[in-house]
């Protein structure tokens, strides 16, 4: 490992990755974009003028380089497991952004040739990284609430008022081949939060909704999932690309309290009461203390949550301990893929699902 580290850039299809690269390029004096290739010429060009660098012709060129240490998978997501796997058979370490794939089968590639070239692999998921979500899971593992009975995430966007988005470059967000649907993009971030508070424990099983609810652009705008473990906890998670405002993200049961979390996503983090309050908790042998403010600080935006994830992807690389492991990645897309066949069959998955 460089004193400097090479960065790079498969893509900048996922919008995620062009804030991460003007974060190296401006807070970060240890990483340095070195190299980008992009198959879209729009979506290159914006990129290599913000960033000052060339646009490479060929992904070999970008993994072939000797200059590059790490590389930032960011491409549409049925297209993450040949860029990946790609860049670790030329020896790199490989950040991918998410969900980490459509299909288990690409998920079991990525996996193999992860551990055959010994390569480094991380998912960059921003839950993991974010204060409030690491507060929580610090108080759930503590004991602060006893034994969680019910958790109850709601992670939402107004992507789909948003004609640029659903018209422009980023629409391959909702096509079918590229990324299956939204719900299965956006989703992925608070399913791969369940699994993480869960210690990367699966549930046992999921039943789904998922649908069109306000919009008709041929696609899904809305899901919502039901969760069962085999310690009895359950789960609700939704997703929903047609919300303009909301405020609590979280609520988190136990039998000796309750944890609530407020302004997580977008629509919430955009719109604040004169006093916010990010995560409050409640314990039943506290009663007289009532909502205990935990004092985390609120991000001005959404945005700035995204970019926490640039510092803690290098820092992951350097370490040699990923964010999130290819095996536990691949987690989070069974689960997605099981609640797609439920939605589509009406019936309840149970875990392991075969895709």
């Amino acid at each position: 490992m460089t004193e400097k580290i090479g960065v790079g850039v498969l893509s900048s299809a996922h919008g995620h990755v062009v804030r991460y690269a003007q974060l190296i390029k401006s807070t970060y004096d240890d990483a340095e974009v070195v190299a980008y290739w992009d198959d879209n010429p729009e979506r290159g060009a914006k990129f290599a003028e913000a960033n000052d660098i060339e646009l490479s012709a060929t992904v070999d060129a970008v993994v072939s380089n000797p200059a590059v240490e790490l590389v930032i998978v960011a491409s549409e997501t049925n297209k993450h497991a040949d860029l990946a796997c790609a860049a670790m058979e030329a020896g790199k370490a490989v950040i991918v952004q998410k969900p980490m794939a459509t299909s288990l089968a690409d998920c079991d590639r990525m996996i193999e040739t992860s551990k055959r070239t010994g390569c480094f692999f991380s998912m960059a998921w921003q839950m993991r990284c974010d204060p409030q979500n690491m507060r929580m899971k610090e108080l759930v593992g503590s004991g602060a609430v006893g034994k969680v009975g019910w958790i109850r995430r709601r992670h939402c966007l107004n992507l789909f008022f948003n004609e640029a988005f659903m018209t422009g470059l980023s629409r391959w967000h909702i096509d079918k081949e590229s990324n299956i649907g939204i719900v299965f993009d956006d989703i992925s971030h608070a399913f791969d939060w369940i699994l993480w508070m869960k210690d990367e424990v699966m549930p046992v099983s999921i039943m789904a909704e998922i649908g069109q609810a306000l919009t008709d652009y041929g696609t899904e705008d809305t899901g919502c999932t039901i969760l069962r473990w085999a310690d009895g906890m359950f789960a609700t998670i939704t997703h929903s690309s047609v919300v303009w405002a909301s405020e609590n993200t979280t609520e988190i049961y136990g039998d000796k309290g309750a944890i609530i979390q407020n302004h997580g996503d977008g629509p919430s983090c955009a719109l604040k009461p004169p006093c916010p309050i990010a995560v409050k908790l409640f314990q039943a042998d506290k009663k007289e203390e009532g909502w205990q403010d935990q004092g985390m600080e609120i991000p001005e935006t959404h945005g700035a949550r995204i970019g926490g994830v640039t510092r803690r992807i290098l820092d992951a690389y350097k370490t040699g301990v990923p964010l999130c492991s290819a095996e536990n990645g691949r987690k989070s897309v069974e689960m997605m893929l099981a609640a797609y066949e439920s939605a589509k069959s009406g019936r309840r998955i149970t875990f392991p699902f075969k895709g």
